[in-house]
């Protein structure tokens, strides 16, 4: 058996374990999980969606935590540390919590009859979620790591799942369509439990397999829905559910318009639960507006200002100019930009590049990322010229990437990073050095 002496040792260990990163299906991870034995007695939450899951988990968290109940939330990736992929009671997990139940594991899975191998991802979570349950935590809420019928945290049956938005990402592992995806998001429902969606246009696919199996469906629209009331001194919005209605509620502390849809799904779940984790109008005030979730249009007061976001498909790309439209006039907007390979790169162009000004593009420090060369050559045969107001460069890492930007913009500037959640860490991880 495997066994080694710190966290850092153990994921280099993991990271080179198994023959491929990602590997689709349940029944390896599940093996081990029936070795290791573990179970919940408390409500679960599971949260998928191509985007808007972190934010989601990390409202309903903050609105359970002021509500006094004890929360373990599981989310992924990680932007700086590992240890930020399982919170218990709002804080991060340490090393020495962790490591018991990596080693756990391993002696779970050299158990087996026949050997297993399990990737990176299912066995941290595999880790995690029995940290999770030998804690008699309240409530444990589970972010989806990729699609949802097939991902590891699939093998945990689910009290609510929520499905907050369908867009076309991953598609060599989900498929190339709204439908086929929404299937695959679909697969965290289960029969007779809710099964909350917050797309407003689900594909058919989802609609239809909630259907199947008879989960109890809440479509946004239908069984809950938002209002907005701009007009009122400071700005208010009210839910309503099937039964309950929260009315003069302040805007969540994540920015963002489509940040409301994202908290009635997490409102529409909590309804759902009501008898098993009440809260009450003050706990949810007192929640959303200290909720925090770093990289997620997360502006840095500062001048030039600063803004992350780990926007890294189409979708979030809209999503994020909208957000940036509204912020006001800035004289130039440079950007530091990283991607993976996999993704569409020429339509998150499409999407920003009336927004930003200067991009400087960069490598990435992993193999799956896109090289900085094609990042600019979509730029340029989108149109963007080099001259005083308008420019392409290239860089080795974000942390160059950003420390360019900073040399050129002015005070009144601002300084967008975004892109993958290594674009977005690298520069967090290089502001970091120069603080202490």
């Amino acid at each position: 058996m495997n066994t080694f002496p710190t966290l850092d040792a153990w994921l280099a260990h993991l990271e080179a374990a198994h023959p491929v990163g990602i590997d689709m299906g349940l029944t390896r991870i599940g093996k081990v999980k029936d070795a290791l034995g573990f179970k919940f007695d408390c409500p679960v939450i599971t949260v998928g969606g191509t985007n808007g899951k972190g934010s989601t988990c990390a409202i309903i968290e903050s609105i359970l935590l002021r509500a006094g109940f004890r929360v373990g939330c599981h989310t992924s990736p990680h932007l700086l540390m590992f240890n930020e992929r399982a919170r218990i009671d709002g804080v991060d997990a340490t090393d020495a919590e962790l490591l018991p139940y990596f080693e756990a594991v391993e002696k779970a899975r050299a158990s087996l009859p026949e050997s297993v191998s399990l990737t990176y991802f299912e066995f941290t979570t595999l880790a995690i979620l029995h940290l999770f349950a030998s804690r008699g935590l309240d409530t444990v809420i589970l972010e989806v790591g990729l699609g949802g019928r097939l991902d590891a945290v699939n093998i945990v049956d689910t009290d609510c799942a929520v499905v907050t938005s369908i867009d076309i990402d991953h598609t060599e592992y989900l498929g190339d369509t709204r439908e086929k995806i929404g299937f695959e998001k679909a697969g965290i429902f289960r029969p007779g439990k809710p099964a909350i969606c917050g797309d407003p246009q689900p594909p058919q696919s989802l609609i239809d397999h909630a259907l199947a199996i008879g989960a109890d469906l809440w479509l946004v629209g239908r069984d809950f829905h938002y209002e907005a009331q701009p007009g009122s001194e400071r700005q208010q919005w009210s839910y309503h559910g099937r039964e309950q209605k929260r009315s003069a509620l302040a805007y969540p502390a994540l920015r963002g318009g489509h940040q409301l849809i994202n908290t009635s799904a997490g409102l529409a779940a909590l309804e759902t639960l009501c008898d098993r984790l009440p809260v009450t109008a003050q706990d949810i005030r007192l929640g959303l507006a200290n909720v925090e979730l770093p990289g997620r249009f997360q502006v840095v007061p500062c001048k030039p200002q600063i803004i992350f976001d780990v926007a890294h498909n189409p979708h979030a790309a809209a999503v994020l100019s909208q957000n940036f439209g509204n912020m006001g006039y800035f004289p130039y907007t440079y950007a530091v930009f990283g991607a993976m390979c996999d993704k569409d790169i020429e339509a998150i162009v499409r999407h920003l590049k009336g927004e930003i000004d200067h991009w400087n593009v960069t490598a990435l420090p992993t193999p799956r990322a896109t090289s900085a060369e094609r990042l600019e050559a979509a730029l340029r045969d989108a149109g963007v010229n080099d001259s005083p107001d308008s420019s392409v460069a290239i860089f080795e890492t974000p942390a160059d990437a950003f420390r360019d930007a900073l040399s050129r913009a002015s005070e009144n500037d601002r300084i967008l990073v975004f892109g993958s959640f290594y674009t977005v860490a690298g520069v967090m991880a290089y502001r970091r050095s120069q603080q202490n």
